[in-house]
């Protein structure tokens, strides 16, 4: 099953997680000083909030799939449509290990495609690619 992930970059985390919390009927699955993750059953999806330095608000869409062949799959669709595709193997982000790529749709909309292998104890570098917008 492929879960859509959804990121938005916050000003006051715990007001958010009170926020979101109430929404959604539960409490987050990951917590740290600095981001909060729901894994949502109904709706399906992997909702997520940080304090990061970007702007705050709206930060990307993606899909999570469950192994390397769905991650290759959505690649090579993107690139059927001249899409540009940045792949990051290894990538350590959002508290999480695994292997993502990267594009934008044609309003500059950026969409990650993942597969998390594991968890780490650092929200990582968050090495966003520089597809182009």
């Amino acid at each position: 099953m492929k879960r859509l992930h959804v990121h938005f970059t916050v000003g006051d985390l715990d007001r958010a997680i009170v926020f979101y919390s109430g929404l959604f009927g539960q409490g987050p699955q990951v917590r740290q000083d600095d981001y909060a993750k729901w894994m949502v059953d109904d709706p399906c999806v992997n909702f997520a909030v940080s304090t990061g330095t970007r702007q705050k608000g709206f930060d990307h869409l993606g899909i999570q799939v469950e192994d390397e062949d769905e991650l290759e799959e959505i690649e090579t669709r993107l690139r059927q449509v001249d899409a540009t595709v940045e792949e990051q193997r290894g990538a350590q982000c959002c508290y999480a290990v695994g292997d993502k790529s990267w594009t934008v749709d044609p309003d500059g909309t950026p969409w990650e495609t993942f597969l998390t292998k594991g968890e780490i104890e650092e929200y990582g570098p968050d090495l966003r690619p520089t597809v182009n917008r």
